[in-house]
């Protein structure tokens, strides 16, 4: 479940992500993370045959279990790392 930030304040939550290749899978992932509740805005710095970062600004604190079911929604990709701006 999601939780408001307590300021109010946009958050970026920065995802390392294995198995994206080429734009359209950085379309996929896109997609999925922007239908997560709370999401603002996705960018996703493709690194074919390494490790893409994908970032994530919502206004809400994103739960780690929906940011995983949104990348194993969008394909064949794995979800190596979760980072929070959070103090």
């Amino acid at each position: 479940m999601s939780e408001f930030t307590a300021d109010g304040t946009d958050r970026t939550t920065t995802l390392k992500l294995s198995g994206l290749t080429c734009d359209h899978c950085v379309a996929h992932v896109t997609e999925e993370l922007k239908n997560l509740d709370g999401v603002k805005n996705v960018s996703v710095v493709l690194n074919k045959g390494g490790q893409s970062v994908a970032f994530v600004v919502s206004d809400v604190v994103l739960d780690d279990a929906a940011l995983a079911a949104a990348i194993d929604e969008a394909g064949d990709y794995t979800l190596d790392a979760v980072e929070r701006d959070i103090a």
